[in-house]
């Protein structure tokens, strides 16, 4: 019998799911071996997301009168995003890297920034990572948020004394009128603009 050329069935199966299972971030990929990889286009975004990051870090601005000196800026967004899209060590680089012009001009609260945009992107992408759909990325979400008002809170009663001339007992009085609700509110912003962009950037990340 003449051989055609013609791939057969389990081989147009195994070509098809490889295809398939292939990201499009692992184009171009450095590295020996296959073994912790990065392809250039995935350290070309992450650059980006740093970037933007960086960017929108200094877009604040006031949320609550009582308060005008807590600013809201929507960096945390960009790290969650960074983090739905290419994973847990994407959120760590996107939120550490992202605050870093603000080290030189206000070291103590960029300190406190990167620790609560770390404690809010990490674990959503991680629980994320876990389970990719809609439930996985709300839960993420939600469980990211608490985890980051916690360590807004923790960084205020412990961080903010050092600079802003206050007592520890002070800045405790201000938990629960100021803080707390600040907090809720940045982060359920954070997390519905979150919940409603990050599907389309990561198909358009995707294509």
């Amino acid at each position: 019998m003449e051989e055609t050329g013609e791939p057969t069935m389990g081989q147009s199966t195994i070509s098809s799911s490889t295809t398939r299972s292939r990201r499009p971030d692992d184009a171009h990929t450095t590295g020996a071996g296959g073994q912790g990889r990065w392809s250039t286009k995935r350290i070309a975004m992450y650059a980006l997301f740093v970037a933007l990051a960086m960017a929108v870090s200094f877009l604040e601005f006031p949320l609550m009168p009582a308060a005008p000196w807590l600013k809201y800026d929507p960096s945390g967004i960009v790290c969650l995003v960074a983090g739905f899209a290419y994973g847990p060590s994407a959120a760590a680089i996107v939120s550490v890297l992202g605050f870093l012009p603000h080290i030189f001009t206000n070291p103590w609260g960029s300190i406190m920034a990167i620790g609560v945009a770390l404690a809010l992107s990490v674990p959503a992408a991680l629980i994320y990572r876990r389970h990719t759909s809609r439930k996985g990325a709300l839960a993420g979400i939600v469980v990211g948020a608490l985890c980051a008002i916690v360590a807004a809170i923790i960084g205020n009663l412990f961080i903010t004394p050092l600079y802003a001339h206050m007592s520890m007992a002070a800045v405790a009085k201000m938990i629960v009128p100021i803080l707390l609700p600040f907090n809720l509110i940045k982060f359920t912003l954070h997390g519905v603009i979150t919940f409603l962009i990050y599907k389309p950037i990561s198909n358009l990340l995707n294509r």
